[in-house]
C-alpha cells in the first residue's frame, strides 16, 4: 500500500513562557475553518479511507460487530405508581427509546429520539419523571452539541407541553410535587458571559411549566459561584428538602448545601452548609423519614455511607462532616459506589443495599437499614460489573454484565431473597434464572499485578481467548486513568470481536482512574501526572514479560484523558509500542485551557499559567515531545467535528507533528504512518450505534493490520 503524508506549513512561533521555550509550529491548525486548515483536512480524509477502506478482514468485522450489537438493551425500571419506565434498544434500532408500562400491563413507546430526527443525529441525552407520573422533562443534543434542549412531555397524551429550553448539557432536574414546577440548571446567556466563556456559568433556576425561562425563571443559587461551577439538584421523597451540590471544575470534591422549603419561598430558599470547603466528595439524600443519608470519601478514601438527622442542619450551627454517624464504614480495598433503600410494609425491617466495587469487581450487600449490621449477600451472575441499584417496597433492580455478557436486568426479592432475570436483551432469549457466565465459548478474564517504578503495585485486566495457543499474540492495552473514573468490565462488541479473532484486550488500572480510591485518584494527579504514564508503561512490560503479547505487536489505546496518557507514552518510549488509538485527545497541555471545556481541568493536570505547574504540563505535553526524525508508531487519531469538550485541534496539531517527524512517505508497512479521522456530526458523548460502530471498525482494523492479527474473511 502506498500512502503519502499530506504536506503541512510550519510556522517559527517560540514562546517563553517562564523560562521554557516553547515552540508551536501548527497553531494555524486551531483555526478550523480557515482555507488552509479545511484544505489540509481534506486531504487527511482521502489519505485516511485510503489506508482504512483497504484492510483485510473489514467485512467479517463488521458482521461479527453489528451481530453481536443485534440483541438490543433493556435498562432498569423507575416506578410511579403502578406505572414502569425504561429505556430500551431493539433489534435494528441506532437509539434506545423510552417505554412506560401503566397498570393494566400495557407497554408503549413513550419517546423514541429516531422518530424526533429519522437522521439519528438527535440523541436523548437525560429524562426525569415528575413524582405523581404524569410529566416527563427531557433533553436532547444534535450532532454531539453540548448544549442540550430541555423539553416537558405530558405522558398520558404524550404530547410537548413546554420548552424548549436552551443551554441545559445535561442538566438535572428536581420536580416539587404536583409536577407543575421543577428546579434545574442552566448556563446564562452568551450575552451576559465574557467572550470565550460561553460553555460555564451555570445556576441553579425554579421553572414553572408553561412559562417562558428567559423571563420567568427564578435564580435560586450559584450567583457568587466560580465560573467553571457545576450543580445538581435534589428533593426529598416528600419534596421538602431541597439540595444543592456544586463542584467547582473537574476536581473530585464539592460542596452541599440544603433548604427547607417549608420555611421559605420555593425561589428564595434559605440554605444551610452540609459540607463546604473540604476536600471531600460528598452526595446527600434525604429519606421521607428525616434521615439524611451521606455517600462520602470523607476521611474514608473508598467511601462510606454515614447518617444525620435533618433536623441537625439549622442556620445557626449544622454538624461537622467529622459529626456524621458511619452507617456502613469504609471497607478499605472496595469503593462503595451505590445503595438503595426497601422499606415497603412487607418487610419485617428496613433494609439498605450497598453495591461496593472491589478492584474492577462488583459485589451487593444486604444490611439493617437502622443500625447498618450486614445480615447478608446478593448473588451476582459472575465477576463482573453491577450498574445503579433501584429499590422499591420489597423488590429491587440492578444490571449486571461483564465483557462477556450483555447487560442484564436482574430483580431481587426481600421477602424470599430470590434472584431472577426482569428482562434480558430483547433479541436474546433466555429463562428466568439469573444468567450462568461462567463458561464462554469465546474468551477468559485474568487479572495480574506489576509494579511501577516507584513501587507501586498496578493492577491489569486481560481478556484473551479461550483454550488458544501458548505464546505471544497481537495484544491492545487500554487505559484511562483521570478525573477519578474507574474502568468498567461492560460488554462491548468490540472488544468481544477483538478477543474472538484472537486478539488479546487488556486494561491497565493507572493511578488517576478511581479503581482503587481517591487518593489513587490524587497519585496520577497535577505533579503526579507521569505516574499514570510510568503505570502505563509497567502494565505493558508486564503483559510482555509474562509473554502475552511483544512490543511490535501491541497497540495503546485510550480516548479523552486516556487520549493524553497513550500519547504521552508513545512519545516518551516510542520503541515499545507497534502502534497506537488515540480518541477526542488533549495533547497540547500548554493552551489545553483556551478551548473546550479546558478552563475546567485545571485541577486535575495544573495550569500553564503558574511557573510551577507549567514545568509539569510541559515535561509531558505529547505535541512538544514529537521530536524529529523519531521513528514513532504508527498512529490512529480520532475525533470528531462537534466535540464541544475536547477541542479536535489537538489532534490535527498532533497529527501534523508526527507526519513532519516521519516524513512524507511511511513504511509499506504503516510503520510510522500517522491517520487522522474526522467524524462529522458527533460529539464528545454518545452516538447512534451505527456511527459507534463504523468508529470501531476503523479502530480495530487499523490495530489488527499493525499488530499482525489476521481477522476472517
Amino acid at each position: 500500500m502506498h500512502l503519502r503524508h499530506p504536506a503541512a506549513r510550519r510556522q517559527e512561533l517560540v514562546e517563553d513562557l517562564f523560562g521554557h521555550r516553547v515552540t508551536d509550529p501548527y497553531r494555524w491548525l486551531e483555526q478550523s475553518d480557515s482555507f488552509e486548515t479545511t484544505s489540509w483536512s481534506a486531504a487527511q480524509h482521502a489519505l485516511c479511507r485510503q489506508a482504512l477502506d483497504a484492510l483485510p478482514g473489514r467485512p467479517w468485522l463488521r458482521a461479527r460487530m453489528a451481530e453481536l450489537l443485534a440483541p438490543g438493551v433493556t435498562g432498569p425500571p423507575v416506578w410511579r405508581g403502578a406505572q414502569r419506565f425504561f429505556m430500551q434498544r431493539l433489534p435494528g434500532q441506532e437509539h434506545a427509546a423510552l417505554h412506560v408500562v401503566d397498570g393494566e400491563g400495557t407497554e408503549r413507546v413513550l419517546l423514541d429520539p429516531a422518530v424526533l430526527d429519522p437522521t439519528g443525529r438527535t440523541t436523548l441525552d437525560t429524562w426525569q419523571l415528575d413524582r405523581e407520573g404524569r410529566r416527563l422533562a427531557f433533553q436532547t443534543s444534535v450532532a454531539g452539541d453540548d448544549s442540550s434542549f430541555l423539553w416537558v412531555l405530558d405522558i398520558a397524551s404524550g404530547d410537548v407541553i413546554d420548552g424548549p429550553v436552551d443551554r441545559c448539557r445535561r442538566s438535572p432536574v428536581a420536580w416539587l410535587p404536583g409536577g407543575e414546577a421543577f428546579f434545574y440548571v442552566r448556563r446564562l446567556p452568551p450575552h451576559e458571559v465574557p467572550p470565550g466563556e460561553e460553555h460555564y456559568h451555570r445556576r441553579v433556576w425554579l421553572h414553572r411549566v408553561g412559562t417562558d425561562p428567559d423571563r420567568d425563571d427564578e435564580l435560586v443559587f450559584g450567583d457568587a459561584g466560580p465560573r467553571t461551577a457545576s450543580y445538581t439538584v435534589g428533593l426529598s421523597a416528600d419534596g421538602r428538602w431541597l439540595i444543592v451540590t456544586r463542584t467547582t471544575g473537574a476536581v473530585r470534591r464539592n460542596d452541599v448545601w440544603i433548604a427547607d422549603l417549608t420555611t421559605s419561598s420555593h425561589g428564595v430558599p434559605v440554605f444551610v452548609p452540609v459540607q463546604t470547603g473540604v476536600d471531600a466528595r460528598t452526595r446527600a439524600v434525604v429519606s421521607r423519614h428525616g434521615r439524611v443519608y451521606l455517600h462520602t470519601d470523607h476521611g474514608a478514601p473508598h467511601r462510606r455511607l454515614a447518617v444525620a438527622d435533618v433536623t441537625d442542619f439549622q442556620a445557626t450551627r449544622a454538624p461537622s462532616p467529622s459529626e456524621w454517624k458511619d452507617l456502613v464504614p469504609e471497607d478499605p480495598r472496595a469503593q462503595l459506589e451505590h445503595f438503595t433503600i426497601l422499606d415497603g410494609p412487607e418487610l419485617d425491617r428496613a433494609l439498605l443495599l450497598v453495591v461496593r466495587n472491589r478492584h474492577t469487581i462488583s459485589e451487593i450487600t444486604v444490611h439493617d437499614l437502622e443500625t447498618g449490621a450486614q445480615l447478608g449477600d446478593i448473588a451476582t451472575p459472575g465477576r463482573g460489573w453491577v450498574g445503579e441499584i433501584r429499590g422499591r417496597q420489597h423488590e429491587a433492580w440492578f444490571t449486571y454484565t461483564d465483557p462477556f455478557t450483555p447487560i442484564t436486568v436482574l430483580r431481587w426479592d426481600a421477602r424470599d431473597h430470590t434472584t431472577s432475570v426482569w428482562a434480558s436483551p430483547p433479541g436474546h432469549r433466555t429463562d428466568t434464572r439469573s444468567p450462568d457466565p461462567t463458561r464462554h465459548p469465546v474468551g477468559t478474564t485474568h487479572q495480574i499485578t506489576c509494579a511501577s517504578p516507584d513501587g507501586t503495585h498496578v493492577r491489569v485486566t486481560v481478556l484473551a481467548p479461550r483454550d488458544s495457543p501458548s505464546g505471544p499474540r497481537p495484544a491492545i492495552l487500554y487505559a484511562y486513568g483521570g478525573f477519578g473514573l474507574s474502568y468498567k468490565p461492560l460488554y462491548r462488541p468490540d472488544v468481544l470481536a477483538w478477543v474472538e479473532a484472537g486478539g488479546v484486550y487488556a486494561v491497565a488500572h493507572v493511578r488517576g482512574g478511581g479503581e482503587e480510591g481517591a487518593d489513587w485518584h490524587s497519585a496520577g494527579t497535577r505533579a503526579h501526572k507521569q505516574k499514570s504514564i510510568d503505570d502505563l508503561h509497567a502494565a505493558a512490560d508486564a503483559l510482555c514479560h509474562a509473554g502475552w503479547t511483544t512490543p511490535s505487536r501491541l497497540v495503546l489505546s485510550g480516548e479523552s484523558n486516556g487520549g493524553l496518557l497513550v500519547a504521552a507514552a508513545m512519545t516518551q518510549r516510542p520503541d515499545s509500542y507497534r502502534a497506537v488509538l488515540c480518541a477526542a485527545p488533549v495533547l497540547d497541555m500548554v493552551r489545553y485551557e483556551h478551548t473546550g471545556l479546558g478552563a475546567s481541568w485545571t485541577g486535575e493536570y495544573g495550569s500553564a499559567a503558574v511557573p510551577e505547574e507549567i514545568d509539569w504540563l510541559f515535561g509531558y505535553s505529547p505535541y512538544h515531545h514529537v521530536g524529529e526524525g523519531t521513528e514513532y508508531p504508527a498512529v490512529l487519531l480520532t475525533v470528531s467535528d462537534g466535540d464541544g469538550v475536547v477541542d479536535p485541534l489537538h489532534a490535527r496539531k498532533m497529527c501534523a507533528a508526527l507526519q513532519h517527524a516521519t516524513g512524507p512517505t511511511p513504511g509499506r508497512d504503516g510503520r510510522g504512518l500517522t491517520l487522522l479521522r474526522v467524524e462529522a456530526g458527533a460529539g464528545h458523548g454518545p452516538r447512534a450505534t451505527s456511527r459507534g460502530l463504523e468508529l470501531s471498525l476503523d479502530q480495530l482494523s487499523f490495530a489488527a493490520w499493525q499488530s499482525g492479527l489476521t481477522l476472517p474473511h
